[in-house]
């Protein structure tokens, strides 16, 4: 019985990581928003992808981590040095992507996961950390609220194309020096 927990992700997990995104979307985006996003990738083409997130990161602080329980992956997230415009090389970091399975929720595995990432991007020298979350996601916003989150007023609006359902985004931040 291997015991709740989260750790590096092993190559062997990508395709499980791959399936849990795609859940993640279908549960999380909005129905035409997600109707595009998987109709724009498949399966496959997503477990190659986070193969080699796995193992071939632009940058070795470019991590994918797993929570476990159950004996499966039941979360994931992938964190790494923050792209956004106004963020401080070597100061600034992102969790780019976050998902725990909808069957596995509320059993602390995000707060577990959460507590991972910033454990891990503190240990490579990151002194902030942001997020983009879903503007409409209250849920999302009050775990990290309640995890010392704050909206730090950016936002921006996302889509796979010009005339493709739009996304709005307002990102967190928290230190964690």
């Amino acid at each position: 019985m291997i015991a709740d927990s989260v750790r590096l992700a092993l190559p062997a997990e990508a395709g499980s990581i791959a399936a849990l995104q795609r859940r993640g979307w279908t549960r999380s985006l909005p129905g035409d928003v997600a109707d595009e996003v998987l109709a724009s990738v498949d399966l496959a083409a997503m477990t190659a992808s986070w193969q080699d997130a796995i193992l071939r990161p632009p940058l070795a602080q470019f991590r994918v981590l797993v929570a476990l329980g159950d004996e499966r992956v039941v979360g994931f997230a992938a964190i790494g040095p923050s792209d956004d415009p106004d963020a401080e090389a070597g100061a600034d970091a992102l969790v780019a992507e976050f998902v725990i399975d909808p069957a596995a929720q509320r059993r602390g595995h995000g707060s577990r996961l959460l507590n991972a990432c910033v454990d891990t991007l503190r240990a490579d020298r990151f002194t902030r950390v942001a997020w983009w979350v879903q503007a409409n996601d209250d849920v999302l916003r009050q775990f990290l609220s309640e995890a010392g989150w704050a909206a730090d007023g950016a936002h921006t609006e996302v889509a796979l194309a010009e005339d493709a359902p739009r996304l709005k985004l307002v990102r967190l931040h928290t230190a964690i020096d």
